[in-house]
């Protein structure tokens, strides 16, 4: 099963995601601040980290920020504030899903099967011999999936692994309204939850990512949104 790192200066937060981890049949390993969880990730390997954003010595977003120099583990943020800075700073760092608390040990057990769920099938679909290209605009927008590789003009783009995971869901479902929900359900792998602002966040951030193809995301008000392509 997974090895979790749990990383928080609150003993009893580590302790309630210890409880349930290890009744999932997962190992944890708990770290106090983010100093301490950067040198664990030096010296072991983890599936997926759990961290808090304030914290003594390091605080969660530069530890992350050196945890992305050497591993792309799944990381999951915890943070008692939900603003929508904290959430695009951290996804543009990298993180792969944002809990603010106070937060259901049971919705977080069932976020952590879901970015594993997640990471194993982009590991399958890295592994096909045949990789498989979405082109636009006579080229001018390219994906490929298989590689996770994005080109506007020829140019490579960088985007979080959650933009990734987002843009190639709308290039394999173009030109259908989908829902916000389904997103979330899809995409994040879990039961919708009500917190549609994080897909929102995200879908900002793509627009961002995309340039002069920003535009090929619609809004569908009330309902979700729609890929042109």
């Amino acid at each position: 099963m997974y090895h979790i790192l749990v990383v928080d200066d609150e003993p009893r937060i580590r302790s309630i995601i210890k409880k349930y981890a290890e009744f999932e049949g997962y190992t944890v390993t708990e770290a106090a601040d983010g100093m301490e969880a950067v040198h664990f990730c030096r010296s072991a390997k983890f599936d997926i980290i759990i961290m808090d954003i304030m914290m003594p010595e390091l605080d969660g977003f530069s530890a992350c920020r050196e945890i992305r120099k050497i591993s792309q583990t799944p990381i999951i943020m915890l943070s008692a504030r939900g603003e929508e800075y904290d959430k695009i700073n951290g996804f543009e760092l990298g993180i792969d899903d944002y809990v603010v608390k106070p937060f259901s040990p049971k919705e977080l057990m069932l976020r952590i099967d879901a970015v594993m769920k997640r990471t194993k099938r982009s590991a399958d679909v890295g592994n096909k011999k045949e990789n498989l290209i979405v082109t636009l605009d006579d080229g001018g927008l390219k994906a490929d999936i298989t590689a996770r590789l994005v080109f506007i003009d020829g140019e490579r783009v960088e985007m979080s692994p959650k933009e990734y995971d987002l843009f190639f869901y709308m290039l394999q479902n173009r030109n259908i309204a989908i829902s916000r929900e389904k997103f979330i359900s899809d995409v994040w792998g879990y039961d919708f939850f009500g917190d549609v602002r994080t897909l929102d966040t995200h879908i900002k951030l793509l627009r961002k990512s995309l340039g002069r193809y920003a535009n090929l995301i619609v809004t569908l008000r009330g309902v979700g949104y729609r890929f042109e392509g």
